[in-house]
């Protein structure tokens, strides 16, 4: 067995071990006006037993009501705030002292996420400096916390066959030092993955059954690799996209996944949502992981935890596994 892929297989195993007994968890957004008060949110997830929660910015209501939840959580940087984190140190002290120093150890953070799905776009040379700086602050407060980013798929510019992945031209320039810095940590890199979008775009060529787990067989033969779902080609897709850009040994989290139960016609419906949701956490929970990296678990974030209605209307609105009264959508098994 290559070197790097044995210590991969063994940091990988050890984390996700402490990620929880399941490796699972699931994306708390604030982006509606009905929510329900968190810590009412906070007594839901313990109640369903979900210890891992991610949230996409540090909102302090929410992180006094995680205080000894025994939930950990993965704490979000805004996006607009990674140019200042980047370019001075200072603030990014700033940062820790005030959106981490106050709450921890009662809080349990898991990771810190600079920003969210900016590896394209002009945010995204502030993402490698904005990552060092946090993990310099956060070490001279002696807090022992991964930070990473999360990345879009559509940074992939080659996913099929999976083995070919490769980051587009416009991302390769700002996930190169990120995953440099990355691997020289053994820290994950968190990744949005969601085979929804892939289908959705592309309903001609892509099977339904492919997408929401359920084929009876492989659909996608690659070399020796055989795929019977989308979700574990796009993974692997990704994998081999950062083999490419100096991270073969680099573990991936996939920080959000989910599927609309409304706002596409038959797509987006509830039966489908609830297919697709179930499938990927009886498939994490299994611990198989991808073809590409057997026996790896795949530590996975659900999208999301409540339908939100100021995000753009359509399926936007709603991948959430409860309506803001805390009833549920459809049912899942954490």
């Amino acid at each position: 067995m290559d070197r790097l892929f044995l210590v991969f297989c063994i940091s990988a195993c050890f984390l996700y071990n402490h990620a929880g007994a399941q490796g699972v968890g699931i994306n708390y957004g604030l982006l509606g006006n009905n929510l329900p008060p968190p810590d009412t949110v906070i007594r839901l997830l313990n109640s369903k037993n979900i210890k891992t929660v991610r949230i996409f910015e540090p909102d302090p209501n929410v992180l006094r009501a995680l205080g000894n939840s025994g939930i950990e959580v993965v704490l979000g940087t805004l996006n607009e705030d990674l140019q200042q984190l980047a370019e001075n140190p200072a603030f990014a002290t700033q940062w820790v002292n005030t959106n981490v120093i106050p709450y921890v150890p009662a809080v349990k953070i898991r990771y810190i996420s600079a920003g969210n799905e900016v590896i394209l776009g002009p945010l995204a040379q502030f993402v490698a400096g904005a990552i060092q700086n946090l993990d310099i602050a956060l070490k001279a407060s002696n807090v022992s916390v991964p930070v990473s980013t999360a990345i879009q798929f559509d940074a992939i510019g080659q996913s099929f066959p999976p083995s070919s992945g490769a980051f587009k031209n416009d991302a390769v320039g700002a996930i190169t030092p990120v995953v440099a810095f990355l691997v020289s940590k053994q820290y994950p890199i968190l990744a949005n993955v969601y085979p929804y979008f892939a289908y959705a775009s592309d309903t001609v060529n892509i099977r339904l059954d492919y997408a929401l787990g359920t084929a009876s067989g492989p659909v996608v033969t690659d070399g020796p690799l055989l795929y019977s779902n989308l979700f574990d080609a796009m993974v692997d897709a990704l994998y081999a996209a950062l083999e490419k850009v100096g991270g073969p040994a680099l573990r991936i989290v996939v920080s959000e996944t989910g599927w609309p139960s409304a706002g596409n016609g038959d797509v987006a419906v509830v039966p489908n949502a609830q297919v697709y949701v179930n499938n990927v956490l009886a498939h994490v929970k299994s611990a198989v992981g991808t073809p590409r990296r057997p026996g790896i678990p795949i530590e996975t974030h659900i999208f999301a935890l409540f339908n939100e209605n100021l995000k753009p209307a359509g399926v936007e609105q709603n991948f959430g596994l409860y309506y803001p009264n805390m009833t549920e959508v459809y049912a899942v098994t954490f």
